[in-house]
């Protein structure tokens, strides 16, 4: 029995084998002889909670392999090889990184994000060629003042730590370029950024900065600064001078009044939403002569000027859940907008199923209420009282069909719409058709009828479950509205449709995206969020040359492909709520223009 038991205890007859694990290298050589030849050592997410030492002394020390092998042919001629440039230690359990990394000072990438660093050591400044350091996601309270000493760094990520304050020595790497302390405790910023000439690139986002030091209008070369979710109650008048500035991120913060930006000529992209602003004047828009997006939602404006009309480039106004209730007429002549926002805003005298028949239809009805303003001008400014303002009471609005060319049968909830709204169309030439919010459970098959004038057709709001061929009939059709139905599928028919320039397929049960829309090279605005798509074809988007908002929140998309941000033509691409890890939610903020560059940067070369 003596040999089954020491001490009383069961002996394990696997002792031998597990001491053998236990002395295996923490790094495997053969990775350690790759990296000599290549120059580069990736050692993510490998459970390290030290770096072996020798990783650092990779360089310096004679390789284990040859005390073992005395005849070395070319592959092995440890003697040549190569300094080691790239360091990849992500994703471990590391909670200081030694001070022999100064023993590595070729590195011209260390990556030590998503650990668990407190520090750095001071030797990093010994690093002298270093160009890009990465130590994001970490528990860092300090930045050494060694780190001063980077001269060739252009890319420091110290995002998702615990700063709350950043040295002066920061304003000493001159080549600087991209720079993300996103996610900190940072109240306030050197004076020395003034001297970061080179940057492109500041991310502030999520801190504590109840100001904006004028340090930042040093930074000529700056084109994005990004200061979403601080304390931020205004913005220094020296911001205005930022003449390279292409886009600025100011949304969740506390201003009550949009900035000046007088001499910010290449601004393209301004995010002021979710603060507390209440008026725009002439003064504030004047000089945004390139701006493309302007986003405002979620604050307390009450009207817009009527000099938005000089925002002759812009593609995108975002007015969602503002005090709102009227609307210039010079918004329709912005000759450029593609995507008009204004859900949660009082707007009075404007129908909902007008709001509801997308962003052109919408201004064109704005172009044609500047006439209807001018007659009711001559009329000793009596407002005039038209079909647009007085809903009909009765079944069959005369009125409508006859002057305006719409066949409205909505909100009755009705099953079927009544013969005798088809047959009091006579002769007239329909363009717009609204069916919506009824308990339709099939499309009307008389709706052929409307085929050769019909552009705009809402069926939203109602129970369908398939789409009719009539309907694929309608080949003069240019908006679609069929959100908020049961429709699992498209039918192949549809693609007859040439000239479909919009399609909204939101809050439906699709769990793949519809093949037929990848081939009506028409469409220029795709909506498709609150279903349950699972992925999409970057390759077959691409094709579709006009697309320019593709929305596909809230569906079940577990990978973004990287080749969707070869689709340059879009404007606008939401893909929140989808279960999948990148791009990042700091990274949709930003919006498309961003999302879209990162999903270029991971395109496999």
């Amino acid at each position: 029995m003596s040999r089954f038991r020491t001490g009383g205890k069961a002996a394990d007859p696997r002792a031998g084998f597990r001491s053998e694990k236990t002395q295996e290298p923490a790094v495997p050589l053969g990775i350690l002889k790759a990296a000599r030849k290549s120059g580069q050592l990736n050692l993510s997410a490998r459970g390290l909670t030290e770096v072996p030492q020798n990783v650092w002394r990779i360089n310096l020390d004679t390789p284990e392999e040859a005390h073992q092998n005395l005849s070395f042919g070319a592959a092995d001629r440890w003697w040549e090889q190569t300094d080691l440039t790239k360091l990849i230690l992500a994703s471990n359990k590391l909670q200081c990184l030694s001070e022999d990394i100064g023993l590595l000072p070729a590195l011209s990438v260390l990556d030590v994000h998503d650990n668990q660093l407190s520090s750095l050591p001071s030797t990093i400044g010994d690093l002298e060629n270093l160009q890009r350091l990465n130590s994001s996601h970490n528990k860092l309270k300090e930045i050494p003042q060694e780190m001063g000493k980077l001269k060739q760094l252009k890319s420091l990520f110290l995002q998702h730590n615990v700063l709350d304050q950043i040295p002066e020595c920061i304003g000493q790497l001159l080549n600087l370029e991209e720079l993300d302390l996103a996610n900190n405790c940072l109240t306030t910023i050197p004076s020395s950024f003034s001297c970061l000439t080179a940057l492109v690139r500041l991310n502030l986002s999520n801190n504590k900065l109840k100001t904006l030091s004028s340090a930042v209008s040093g930074m000529k070369s700056l084109k994005q600064l990004d200061c979403t979710s601080n304390l931020l109650e205004n913005i220094p008048a020296e911001l205005a001078v930022m003449a390279s500035l292409e886009q600025l991120y100011l949304r969740q913060n506390k201003l009550c009044c949009l900035p000046k930006l007088h001499s910010c000529k290449l601004l393209k992209e301004l995010h002021v939403g979710n603060n507390q602003i209440e008026m725009i004047g002439s003064e504030h828009l004047k000089h945004l002569n390139s701006i493309v997006v302007l986003e405002l939602r979620d604050n307390k404006l009450k009207s817009l000027p009527e000099e938005v009309v000089l925002l002759q480039g812009l593609e995108r106004l975002d007015l969602t859940n503002n005090d709102i209730s009227s609307l210039p007429s010079s918004l329709g002549k912005l000759p450029n907008l593609k995507s008009l926002a204004l859900d949660g805003n009082p707007l009075r005298g404007i129908r909902r199923d007008i709001m509801n028949r997308g962003t052109q239809e919408f201004l064109k009805h704005l172009r044609s209420r500047i006439q209807d303003e001018e007659d009711a001008t001559d009329k000793n400014g009596e407002p005039s009282t038209t079909a647009m303002t007085l809903p009909s009471e009765s079944r069959v609005n005369m009125h409508a069909i006859m002057t305006l060319k719409v066949l409205d049968y909505s909100e009755k909830q009705a099953i079927s719409i009544p013969d005798e709204i088809f047959n009091s169309v006579g002769n007239t030439p329909i363009t717009t058709v609204n069916f919506s919010k009824n308990q339709l459970t099939e499309v009307p098959r008389r709706i052929v009828e409307l085929k050769d004038t019909a552009c705009d057709v809402n069926l939203g709001f109602n129970k369908l479950r398939s789409l009719s061929l009539e309907l694929c009939m309608l080949q003069k059709m240019i908006h679609l509205d069929l959100r908020n139905n049961s429709l699992i599928a498209l039918p192949d028919e549809l693609e007859a449709v040439i000239g479909l320039q919009t399609i909204i397929l939101s809050f439906n049960r699709f769990k793949v995206f519809p093949e037929v829309l990848y081939r009506i090279s028409s469409l220029e605005t795709i909506l498709l969020g609150s279903n349950q798509i699972g992925s999409v074809d970057a390759l077959q988007l691409k094709m579709l040359g006009k697309l320019s908002t593709l929305d596909l929140q809230n569906n079940d998309i577990l990978q973004v492909p990287p080749e969707l941000g070869n689709c340059e033509n879009l404007r606008m691409l939401q893909l929140e709520g989808n279960p999948f890890r990148n791009p990042r939610a700091a990274i949709l903020a930003k919006g498309t223009s961003a999302v879209l560059e990162y999903l270029r940067s991971r395109i496999p070369a």
